[in-house]
């Protein structure tokens, strides 16, 4: 979808559709949404008279204009109560506005203005960025393998700025908007790409075709490069697959940032996931496609921070794998060697994901950085503890803990802190490796963080374990169709910017 900035009038658009909004108990509306109203002869306010539509968040209501005005339909998207709503609200309503429009045949091109810059006072680039990213989140559409392909329901969004003195705001906010949206889209299409499809070495492919696009720098590391450096714990888990293991590492570092102390960004990247000899039930299986998601949030990321040019060096990391079993796959009870030197036996090969982040934290450590964050879609406990509602934040640096948690506030990416208690690391102790990849069911996501700390080495560190973020069966996720979320894409972002 094309998204683009004018200056002028909602109501003397000419498009399939123009979009207004209403808070929630508002009798006599105000601002666009009153212009249009007026040039409807009322119809807005007969429409709350009714009693049929109160403005409620996420709600939506269609009108035909009756030649009234130039656009053959209005769609009044619903705000919510005023003072609870925020930038995120501004998503969640473009979203909305996608999703209601997505059902009729007849609109392929949209007016809207930006929800919140007016009367409710947001920041006018603040709300036309994320105006943007609810509007393309919302008409995302996954790789497609029909003979008949899907494609996006709407083709083009032209936000609709009265005020001429605003214009370029809106236009600063729609530009990092998208170029924060590409990123996600980059991230989803990773995801739901079949695990035939997208493996380590194609992985690889295409974030080296995105950083050639973008300006960033980038490495990939073969296996070959990783015996070098003794990545024992890495390359174990790839033992079991004919795909080749690859570390991708991007760089974006601007003129003058280059010898900054960077943000480093790890990646879990096993692109599929059998749980290797301890094979996982075959039920569903298939969704194990989406065990990259740690590293397609941190490629995504990545490739926005490029775009949107952010004066900060930033590095980051995907260990990518395929977790496969054969004859020469690892085992329980193995004991691997990591490029530290440090051991760990094998207690469960599905409990690959910290097994591929020790070596990558390790290999990090020679960037000297600032901080360290990785994404992994680590446990299902995490799941059972949160839900699809928040990925579970470990830190062993209270300020970066706090920066994550603005950085959730005000993407709208959830996080929860979690403890890394000590008694974590007794249960995963070893009889003859230093320590055990399972400490089994009891405190798992917490025993799984506290292994992956072990292989941090002097530097500020924080684990997101992302398990129950990055696929949605369900569809109830407005800012996401059915399927791959792409969740920590803004996070980072936002991250980033602010660290």
């Amino acid at each position: 979808m094309q998204i683009h900035v004018t200056s002028g009038n909602i109501a003397q658009q000419a498009t399939d559709c123009i979009v207004v909004n209403l808070f929630e108990g508002v009798a006599h509306p105000g601002g666009a949404t009153g212009a249009v109203d007026n040039a409807l002869s009322g119809a807005i306010s007969r429409l709350i008279a009714s009693g049929d539509f109160s403005g409620e968040a996420n709600t939506t209501a269609l009108l035909y204009t009756d030649g009234k005005i130039a656009a053959p339909r209005v769609l009044v998207v619903g705000l919510g109560q005023s003072e609870k709503f925020d930038l995120h609200g501004v998503r969640k309503a473009a979203a909305a506005t996608v999703n209601a429009l997505a059902k009729l045949k007849g609109v392929k091109n949209v007016a809207t203005i930006v929800h919140g810059a007016g009367i409710a006072g947001l920041d006018t680039a603040a709300a036309a960025q994320t105006l943007a990213e609810g509007t393309l989140l919302a008409a995302y559409v996954s790789p497609q393998y029909k003979r008949e392909p899907q494609s996006a329901a709407l083709a083009s969004c032209t936000v609709v700025e009265f005020d001429a003195t605003k214009v370029d705001a809106v236009q600063a906010g729609v530009d990092r908007g998208v170029g924060i949206a590409a990123g996600v889209y980059s991230a989803r299409n990773y995801v739901s790409e079949p695990p035939n499809v997208l493996y380590p070495v194609e992985f690889a492919s295409r974030a080296r075709a995105m950083a050639a696009e973008t300006g960033l720098a980038c490495t990939v590391l073969g296996e070959a490069e990783m015996r070098e450096l003794k990545m024992g714990i890495l390359l174990a888990v790839s033992l079991g697959s004919v795909r080749e293991a690859q570390l991708i590492i991007l760089e974006h570092a601007p003129a003058g940032t280059e010898n900054d102390a960077p943000l480093v960004l790890v990646g879990k990247g096993i692109t599929f996931d059998t749980g290797g000899i301890s094979i996982k039930p075959s039920a569903n299986m298939w969704l194990m496609k989406d065990d990259m998601g740690g590293a397609a949030a941190v490629i995504g990321a990545m490739e926005s921070l490029a775009r949107l040019g952010v004066p900060k060096r930033v590095i980051g990391v995907a260990a990518c794998v395929e977790n496969m079993p054969d004859g020469g796959a690892f085992r329980p009870g193995d004991i691997v060697t990591g490029m530290t030197g440090k051991t760990a036996e094998i207690i469960s090969t599905d409990a690959e994901g910290r097994l591929v982040l020790a070596d990558a934290l390790a290999y990090v450590a020679r960037y000297n950085p600032a901080a360290v964050v990785d994404l992994a879609t680590l446990t299902g406990a995490v799941g059972v503890a949160l839900g699809p509602h928040a990925a579970g934040l470990f830190a062993n640096d209270d300020a970066l803990k706090d920066a994550l948690l603005a950085a959730a506030d005000q993407s709208g990416e959830r996080l929860w802190h979690l403890p890394l208690y000590d008694e974590y690391l007794d249960t995963i102790k070893s009889d003859m490796a230093e320590v055990q990849n399972s400490g089994g069911r009891m405190g798992g996501v917490g025993t799984s963080a506290k292994f992956i700390e072990h292989f941090t080495e002097g530097y500020p560190w924080a684990h997101l374990d992302i398990a129950s973020m990055v696929w949605d069966s369900n569809g109830k996720n407005p800012l996401a169709p059915k399927g791959a979320v792409g969740y920590g894409v803004r996070l980072l972002v936002e991250l980033a910017e602010q660290w």
